[in-house]
């Protein structure tokens, strides 16, 4: 079974627009809607994927909770939307509604540090039951670029040991040095999402980084629709790994994680 561990969709109505003046390097190359993502699954050979709703105010998380929880599927799991100018008991509330166990966050977008305490209180609020995928390293403009860092996820992960947290990027988008020396090895699962195209880290580098790690703890994302799954699936497999440790990140670590039959 392979899964995709992130992938992004909006309600078709307004998924240009929310695609529309992205960051350089992050354009999409798909629509963003759910025809669309199911249509790219297909011809990639994956299975499942997890699929974000993401409100970068708060004033949007309910409705982005809504709509990603009806989509829903054999197909298609759902994680959720929370914002920091919530209380916890809001957010919380906002997640049990729609039946969403996951939840993704951005802190670029979203405008807030992954070291900020009232984030961590959500953590102590979602213990074990609630997943989280995290957004780290660059990809925003300015000083959003420092929301959250490398330094910041091996924090997080020191203070908080049973959250089931799971960090795109290799823990450190366009920061993948700070990656290697502060979060490579620590008790987390990464992500391997790296737009525009997982080829632009050399293979040597990119293989020696899943060993020292563990392949038990990487998961298969591509970041669609700004990534095309096959190109990052056919990625995965230059790195030549022993088949169970390729079958283990290109689905099999998620199904557990998420508590799925792979």
């Amino acid at each position: 079974m392979i899964i995709d561990a992130h992938t992004h969709v909006w309600p078709e109505k307004i998924a240009a627009k929310a695609l529309a003046g992205r960051v350089p390097g992050m354009e999409a190359v798909f629509d963003g809607t759910v025809p669309g993502l199911r249509r790219s699954m297909a011809a990639a050979g994956i299975d499942h994927c997890v699929a974000f709703g993401i409100a970068d105010h708060a004033r949007h998380v309910e409705r982005a909770n809504e709509f990603i929880a009806s989509q829903r599927s054999d197909w298609l799991t759902p994680f959720g939307t929370v914002h920091l100018d919530l209380s916890v008991e809001e957010n919380m509330a906002a997640l049990q509604r729609n039946g969403i166990r996951g939840v993704k966050l951005h802190p670029l977008f979203q405008r807030f540090a992954l070291d900020d305490r009232r984030l961590w209180d959500l953590f102590d609020a979602f213990g074990s039951d609630i997943a989280v995928i995290a957004h780290v390293g660059f990809g925003g403009e300015g000083s959003a670029n420092e929301n959250s860092t490398p330094q910041m996820l091996a924090e997080v992960v020191r203070n908080f040991p049973d959250l089931r947290l799971m960090a795109c990027h290799f823990g450190g988008f366009r920061r993948l040095d700070e990656a290697e020396e502060y979060v490579v090895g620590l008790p987390v699962v990464l992500e391997t999402s790296w737009p525009p195209s997982l080829a632009e880290i050399p293979t040597e580098r990119l293989r020696a980084l899943v060993h020292r790690h563990g392949p038990d703890r990487m998961i298969f994302g591509s970041d669609w629709p700004m990534v095309d799954p096959a190109a990052e699936i056919e990625a995965i497999r230059r790195l030549e790994l022993h088949p169970d440790d390729e079958a283990a990140i290109l689905g099999g670590n998620l199904a557990r994680i998420l508590g799925m039959r792979s």
